[in-house]
């Protein structure tokens, strides 16, 4: 028991409230968003270049919303910038069940990526304001962690509503989410946290946040180097489920347990790796990572049943365990404390991705199939390598220049 106290005393409250709430919102999201591409396909009958849009335009709004939503949190505060965003994703899944036509599901997606490009990179930022240096990666780690139990359960209540009634998911989410709002406010209100402070808004204007993170070449490295990342793991969301459903049986039932033992990967391995990966660098382990996700993708090329099937997420997931926590770690490396929730949304323009990874690739699984399109994108995600190198030099001697000072 004091074992228990004493792990729970590591981190502030309102930091278990954040990965409480993304284990219930992320679990409600994630029985949604997998099945979005088979829902448009199915029930409006779209071409796969207009779903990747679709599914693209989220990342896409994302990439300024970010940005402005993390600046406006180093201004104004945490609190009134990740209520917001959170109301707004609830509004957007209740919208989604009146949707009829593809310009109102790229409307309420592109709000949905807006709205969650604020959220994100405020709660990353929150996180790092509440917890010691020393802990921090632990936290991310933990958050990620959060993230998986929810998608753990979700893609499989997602495949069950899938038949039953499609448009329960976004009732679901949307509740979920209106819930984690009135949660969080109230624990926020309580804890006195995330409220604006004057020291802030006289510091971070938006022209002199762009003025130092346009110098900061650790980051810009950092950014481009995830914006292929990201180009490679969406199409795990966007053109693997498109896929599996025209490849091979019982195609969908496959991808949700394959999401399923993703998510169950992630929430077993998850700490134990990141204990073990303290010990280097992390844009080592991001480097790392890239070779088994870029493994992963080239391994549904050859696809042809369930042994194949797991086999690529077992490696997508092993690549995406070492690259997304040592990431937010690296952000929060190298931001100031001034302008950390800046730092986090400029991290967001790696979201770019998110938004080519759908269109480009749906556009190479109708027109080549894919044993095209995956060794491409396997090609794509190990040129980031390139770029986690020259980004580990830089962030090397600003590291060692910090410290000698």
């Amino acid at each position: 028991m004091n074992k228990l106290k004493s792990y729970y005393r590591q981190f502030h409250p309102i930091v278990w409230v954040l990965l409480s709430g993304t284990v219930l919102a992320r679990g409600s999201a994630f029985a949604t968003l997998p099945f979005l591409a088979i829902y448009l396909s199915r029930n409006l009958d779209l071409h796969p270049v207009l779903i990747g849009i679709t599914i693209g335009i989220s990342p896409l709004a994302g990439v300024i919303g970010g940005f402005i939503g993390g600046h406006l949190s180093d201004r104004f505060g945490r609190k009134p910038v990740m209520i917001g965003a959170l109301l707004s994703i609830s509004l957007v899944y209740f919208g989604f069940i009146l949707a009829d036509s593809p310009g109102w599901f790229i409307v309420l997606n592109a709000l949905n990526g807006l709205s969650g490009a604020f959220f994100e990179p405020t709660s990353q930022a929150l996180i790092a304001d509440l917890t010691e240096k020393s802990r921090r990666m632990r936290a991310f780690s933990l958050r990620y962690t959060a993230i998986n139990i929810g998608a753990s359960v979700g893609p499989l209540l997602g495949a069950y509503l899938a038949v039953v009634s499609a448009k329960s998911a976004f009732v679901v989410t949307g509740m979920m989410y209106f819930l984690y709002v009135l949660v969080l406010a109230s624990l926020m209100k309580k804890y006195k946290v995330g409220n604006p402070r004057k020291e802030q808004a006289s510091k971070a204007t938006i022209a002199g946040s762009i003025k130092v993170i346009g110098k900061d070449k650790a980051l810009r490295y950092l950014v481009l180097g995830t914006v292929l990342i990201n180009l490679g793991y969406s199409q795990i969301e966007s053109n693997v489920p498109q896929y599996l459903e025209s490849s091979i049986a019982n195609g969908v039932f496959v991808y949700s347990v394959m999401l399923s033992i993703n998510a169950a990967m992630v929430v077993a391995l998850q700490m134990p790796i990141s204990h073990f990966t303290e010990r280097f660098k992390p844009m080592q382990v991001m480097m790392a990572g890239a070779v088994f996700l870029s493994l992963g993708m080239l391994a549904f090329s050859f696809v042809s049943g369930w042994y194949t099937a797991l086999l690529a997420i077992i490696l997508v997931t092993i690549g995406e365990i070492l690259i997304f926590p040592s990431s937010s770690y690296m952000v929060d490396q190298l931001a100031t404390d001034e302008l950390r929730g800046t730092y986090f949304g400029a991290a967001q323009f790696r979201r770019i991705g998110h938004f080519i990874g759908p269109i480009a690739g749906g556009f190479l699984l109708k027109e080549a199939g894919g044993p095209v399109l995956f060794p491409i994108i396997s090609l794509t995600v190990l040129g980031s390598i390139l770029f986690f190198i020259q980004g580990n030099k830089v962030a090397f001697k600003t590291f060692a220049a910090t410290i000698g000072k």
